[in-house]
């Protein structure tokens, strides 16, 4: 199932009416212009980074476009949209949407298979560790897929750390969270204490499992590749925006 979004919705994909696509410094920071005019988001603002260096590679997307623009294939313009149109109106909702992952949190819920069980805690153990002792967000585990009852200050303070980001921070974390299936994961890609590969690989202990025993499924395999993609986007946002102390 080789498809886009847009293409999955039936609807058609504009054709690239543009030569070439760059960088340029504006009053608003650093501009996505197409042989020289402005891009702009579907709430028609100017499509811009706080940096060079990620406006750059926002430009990179839009270049790469072949015959048709393809959002789907363009995910840091995705999150900059999210960033510019979205995000100051839903600060609070998206800061609750992450704490609330930690009563659903990935690493905290164990299989009921010894074998599976062990390489959750030999991997996820140490990441709630840090979880405890960085995030002051201690999580407790358990081998159940119903929610825990997760201690109210450690939701409290996933929370926090949540809201207190600048806008680009957060839209990337809450993407984050949500690829990652975990708050967990997501705070500590944001942080580099892990890197995107490794969080990606993290959250996918139990579908791994699943197929060495039983095959993978073509699909599955080429959503994973999506969300990969999408997750090392938010990766880039981070890093990028940490070289340039942003």
């Amino acid at each position: 199932m080789s498809m886009s979004k847009a293409k999955a919705e039936n609807r058609p994909l504009p054709k690239r009416f543009y030569s070439e696509a760059s960088a340029v410094q504006t009053d608003g920071g650093w501009g996505i212009f197409l042989d020289g005019r402005p891009v702009k988001t579907p709430d028609r603002h100017l499509l811009a980074a706080p940096c060079e260096e990620l406006a750059v590679e926002m430009a990179a997307e839009w270049d790469a476009q072949v015959k048709h623009i393809d959002p789907f294939t363009m995910p840091l313009t995705r999150l900059a949209h999210v960033v510019t149109d979205r995000i100051e109106q839903a600060r609070n909702a998206a800061a609750d949407e992450i704490s609330r992952f930690a009563g659903t949190d990935l690493l905290c819920h164990r299989s009921d298979d010894c074998e599976l069980a062990a390489r959750q805690a030999e991997k996820w153990d140490p990441l709630l560790d840090w979880s405890r002792n960085a995030l002051d967000a201690p999580l407790k585990s358990a081998a159940t897929l119903l929610p825990l009852e997760q201690p109210e200050a450690s939701v409290e303070a996933l929370r926090a750390r949540a809201e207190a980001l600048d806008s680009w921070r957060l839209t990337a974390l809450a993407s984050s969270v949500s690829l990652l299936g975990s708050a967990v994961l997501g705070f500590a890609l944001l942080e580099a204490e892990i890197d995107g590969e490794t969080a990606f690989a993290l959250s996918r202990l139990d579908e791994d499992y699943q197929a060495e025993r039983w095959g993978e499924d073509s699909d599955a395999v080429e959503a994973a590749a999506n969300r990969k993609r999408d997750l090392l986007a938010c990766e880039r946002v981070f890093r990028l925006l940490d070289e340039a102390d942003v």
